[in-house]
């Protein structure tokens, strides 16, 4: 169960008591900003990529998108969302719970620029209902990122 291995994976960083179960969903923005009570910006969505070298995770703000040129300039190819179909098997979490801890060997996690806004993210916790609240530090250390990306863009109204 992905839960029990990100749970698992946060104990090495000492994070593994910060997680918020909830019997509320918290599958989309909204529904996850409302049940934790912060702003859609401040959750941290982990959104799932494929490359021709492998998969990546970037994590970014709630209240942006992907832009393509961006993501292009920095990837060197166009964005190709793994297809819900696969994505628990290559990613190691499944849709609604997909986050930057405890994922499938070879993944690497980006954190989005967009995020720096904020003192603390909540991403996912590796299902619809966990989630966990973390500095930016916090989140880079657990998360044991690659890099910072600025692939996004705000959405718009």
């Amino acid at each position: 169960m992905a839960v029990e291995k990100v749970k698992e994976h946060l104990k090495k960083y000492g994070l593994d008591g910060k997680i918020v179960e909830l019997s509320s969903s918290l599958a989309t923005v909204h529904d996850a900003a409302e049940s934790l009570g912060c702003s859609e910006s401040e959750i941290a969505k982990t959104m799932a990529f494929s490359l021709s070298d492998g998969y990546i995770v970037v994590v970014m703000s709630g209240d942006v998108k992907i832009d393509n040129s961006k993501y292009k300039a920095t990837f060197h190819e166009k964005a190709h969302m793994v297809s819900p179909e696969i994505l628990e098997s290559v990613i190691g979490h499944p849709m609604g719970g997909v986050c930057p801890f405890a994922l499938n060997e070879g993944v690497k996690v980006y954190l989005d620029e967009s995020l720096k806004r904020f003192s603390r993210v909540y991403p996912s916790c590796g299902s619809i209902h966990n989630a966990i609240g973390l500095t930016l530090e916090e989140l880079e250390r657990a998360s044991e990122y690659t890099g910072w990306v600025d692939i996004t863009k705000k959405k718009e109204v």
